[in-house]
């Protein structure tokens, strides 16, 4: 998937698109990328002398290839989205910084009626840098 069918799915725009290139493989878990530019608005205060992607937007990365994973395990994504309804066991190995170009993997591990659990892993090159498991709820965007 490129970045406009991406934005097909996920209802997020620039400056908070940040996965640039997904792909649903045939084990069932999905694969997304997003390449650091340097230039990002969550760059420019953290920190402005050594730059560093925050936690909180590496697990949004992660969230937002788990909705591409949620679009092809779902009977009917259109007209909903997923929220986030949990985070949990989150662990940070290693930095990320401009220039470094992330590969999120995402796995489905449970599904309970609108609840969807994942486990996600974020990458830079061979080294793991973040992994966690998250919750979301698929709900219907018109009556949230």
């Amino acid at each position: 998937m490129d970045k406009n069918q991406i934005m097909g799915i996920l209802p997020h725009r620039e400056d908070m698109l940040l996965i640039e290139e997904a792909y649903l493989k045939e084990d069932g878990s999905a694969e997304a990328f997003y390449t650091v530019r340097g230039d990002e608005f969550f760059l420019r205060g953290h920190f402005p002398d050594y730059p560093v992607v925050p936690g909180v937007i590496l697990c949004e990365m992660i969230a937002q290839s788990a909705c591409v994973l949620m679009q092809g395990e779902a009977e009917n994504m259109a007209g909903k989205t997923p929220f986030y309804t949990g985070i949990d066991n989150v662990r940070f190995r290693s930095q990320v910084r401009p220039k470094d170009r992330v590969r999120i993997e995402t796995k489905l591990t449970g599904k309970k009626a609108c609840f969807y659990f994942i486990h996600g892993e974020l990458y830079v090159g061979d080294k793991l840098c973040v992994k966690g498991d998250f919750s979301f709820a698929v709900v219907d965007a018109n009556k949230v």
